[in-house]
């Protein structure tokens, strides 16, 4: 196992302008619960001390050249880049997840981070006519786009240093001073992002204030967003965590990233191994733990039993184990909690009629990729986020049925079809109820540079570089009637 006895990044938590002491908690490796280093822990004063310094320092970071913001990003995605491994490696440890997806992970951060540092020079206003009524005649109006002020993100467990970059660097191009809290689970990686920032700001003219990071429990992140001079909070979780930070920051703007239960459409035209073979490859990634792994998977009748016979033979070659092997495809969840809380959804759903198709259980803490048919609506299983590598597969009569069975959740995040139909891959498009249609793919397929979000219980607001720095912005409007 990697040894952090001599961590990357310096003791304490970053907060100010330098790093302050703090007592430390083991972060453990999911797989077998050994410990993989002593993490700081934050508290409620430490993040009332990183608001305070983020607000002194707001009108600086404000009034930094784009150049600067620029160079700190770009500056941060080399110096993350060349430690790559290294990252992947320590993300292995403290999330569970398997390397394959730890890759994943730290690709997707430096995409994040040079699109960040590409949105700084996009940030503009527009002129606009002023006469469309006489009373306008000779006036000059234009707007542009101000930071919105501290911004505080949350981010959870699962990817951590990609959701704490979807918030820090968006914030950063935007000119905003960012305070952000990992989940108590996954620290590390976010930790060592969080220094390099700070030591490429430091070479540009970045003030460390910039970008902090408190780690702790529900004080601290009540304390972040109940403060009144925050300028925005950008959360990643549970919807019901979501719905108590909106409710709790009223009237701070917040961003909202939450639950889903994604749906995987089978049209009766479709290439049914590609779509057995995107169930498999967008059900179990990450082991599950991503919010827009596949969970329902709707059939036309007509190949439902073909299409579910191909699905388990490839469940069945799906690799469990040490999440450090490179074969490996699922491995624990993130701590025992989570995996009893998956055991019981599949208890109860086969205590409801439901069938288990493959898998359904495990090894200790380590479950079995699983396929369940027939979960009836009104299971968690069906209607909420399992969060796990659990799918569950219902045959319906006709496309159209498949699309309202999709619209029935709670949940709007984002939902795939498989078809060879122009026609049905438009009607999907148009017809369902989510933040995102994807043809041909899994639902996870994400792009960093498009926006990325939900509806309903899925969140509000978009995230992706772009458009997350226009999240993090408001407009000035200006009249100028020249003398």
């Amino acid at each position: 196992m990697m040894s952090l006895s001599e961590a990357p990044f310096p003791a304490g938590l970053p907060v100010g302008d330098g790093w302050v002491p703090a007592p430390t908690a083991p972060v453990r490796f999911p797989y077998d619960g050994s410990a993989v280093a002593e993490a700081p822990l934050g508290d409620a004063e430490l993040a009332r001390t990183a608001l305070d310094a983020a607000v002194a320092s707001a009108d600086t970071v404000a009034r930094l050249p784009s150049h600067v913001r620029r160079a700190a990003l770009l500056h941060t995605r080399d110096a993350l880049a060349a430690r790559r491994e290294e990252f992947e490696r320590l993300l292995v440890l403290e999330t569970g997840k398997p390397l394959v997806d730890c890759r994943t992970e730290v690709a997707r951060t430096l995409v994040t981070l040079e699109t960040a540092a590409e949105e700084v020079a996009r940030l503009h206003g527009e002129t606009v006519p002023l006469d469309l009524l006489p009373s306008g005649e000779g006036l000059i109006g234009f707007w542009t786009r101000r930071p919105i002020g501290v911004v505080v993100g949350i981010a959870g467990f699962n990817y951590p240093l990609l959701l704490a970059t979807h918030k820090i660097a968006p914030a950063l191009a935007a000119g905003c001073p960012v305070v952000c809290k990992p989940a108590p689970q996954t620290p590390l990686a976010t930790l060592w992002l969080v220094h390099l920032l700070r030591e490429a700001g430091a070479a540009v003219g970045l003030p460390p204030e910039a970008v902090q990071l408190v780690t702790g429990g529900v004080d601290v992140g009540e304390t972040l967003v109940t403060d009144r001079r925050v300028g925005a909070v950008s959360f990643t979780g549970s919807a019901a965590v979501g719905h108590t930070i909106a409710r709790a920051a009223a009237p701070t703007k917040v961003l909202l990233e939450l639950g889903s239960n994604a749906a995987l459409v089978v049209a009766a035209d479709a290439d049914l191994a590609a779509a057995a073979d995107a169930v498999v490859r967008g059900g179990y990634y990450a082991s599950g733990q991503a919010c827009i792994s596949v969970q329902r998977v709707l059939v036309e009748a007509p190949v439902a039993a073909e299409f579910l016979g191909l699905l388990t033979d490839r469940v069945s070659a799906v690799t469990v184990g040490d999440p450090r092997d490179e074969a490996t495809r699922v491995a624990a969840l993130i701590d025992a909690r989570s995996t009893r809380r998956v055991r019981d959804w599949i208890g109860e759903a086969v205590a409801a009629g439901a069938k288990i198709v493959a898998g359904g259980d495990g090894d200790g803490q380590m479950l079995r990729p699983t396929v369940l048919a027939d979960v009836p609506d009104g299971l968690a299983a069906w209607d909420e986020e399992i969060f796990g590598p659990v799918v569950c597969v219902r045959e319906v009569p006709d496309i159209d049925s498949a699309f309202d069975v999709v619209n029935r959740s709670r949940y709007g995040l984002h939902a795939s079809v498989y078809t060879r139909s122009l026609a049905t891959a438009f009607a999907a498009v148009e017809r369902l109820q989510v933040g995102g249609v994807v043809v041909n793919e899994v639902p996870g397929f994400r792009a960093d540079n498009m926006p990325y979000g939900g509806i309903k219980d899925s969140g509000i607001g978009r995230e992706g570089p772009r458009f997350a720095v226009e999240e993090l912005t408001v407009t000035r409007m200006a009249i100028i009637r020249p003398a």
